[in-house]
């Protein structure tokens, strides 16, 4: 008599069926183009931050149209690295 497989086996080859077929469907986003030299960045919020913390406000970059503006990023600020 053969043996049956078990739930559990045909539920993992189900799913190793189903994942690549699921991966193949996913559209992917639109990729924004990066922008020109001297063009207008889009509007954007960020946490502000100083040296002693969180601003209770979030930055918007709207709010500094017209101004010369410099974005700083410190990837390993208040970490050990």
């Amino acid at each position: 008599m053969p043996k049956r497989p078990s739930s559990l086996l045909v539920a993992a080859a189900a799913l190793a069926l189903a994942v690549p077929a699921a991966r193949a469907q996913t559209p992917t986003p639109p990729q924004n183009p990066p922008l020109e030299v001297g063009a207008l960045a889009p509007d954007f919020t960020l946490p502000g931050g100083t040296r002693f913390g969180l601003l209770r406000d979030p930055v918007r970059l709207s709010a500094y149209r017209g101004k010369t503006v410099v974005l700083a990023f410190f990837f390993r600020s208040r970490s050990r690295g």
